[in-house]
């Protein structure tokens, strides 16, 4: 699968970053999830989004949270 689900173009919601082939914000997926709702009523209400699109960014973002943070060096810390 293509890998650009989500895009952004000044010409397009004013530049806000949506799914790939439609209007839909894909800030607009956290809100859903955020607010307790699943994956099949947040598509239920945006049937334009295609699942294996959303299913790409929420593993995109489950990644970059699993990645290791660097640490900031003690003498960073001490005041």
């Amino acid at each position: 699968m293509d890998n650009r689900v989500v895009h952004s173009n000044p010409n397009v919601m004013h530049g806000t970053a949506v799914f790939i082939g439609t209007r839909v914000p894909a800030r607009s997926l956290w809100d859903y999830l955020e607010a307790g709702y699943s994956l099949d009523e947040y598509l239920d209400q945006f049937p334009t989004v295609r699942r294996e699109h959303a299913m790409w960014l929420i593993k995109q973002a489950n990644k970059r949270l699993s990645e290791p943070t660097i640490e900031p060096v003690a003498s960073e810390i001490a005041t």
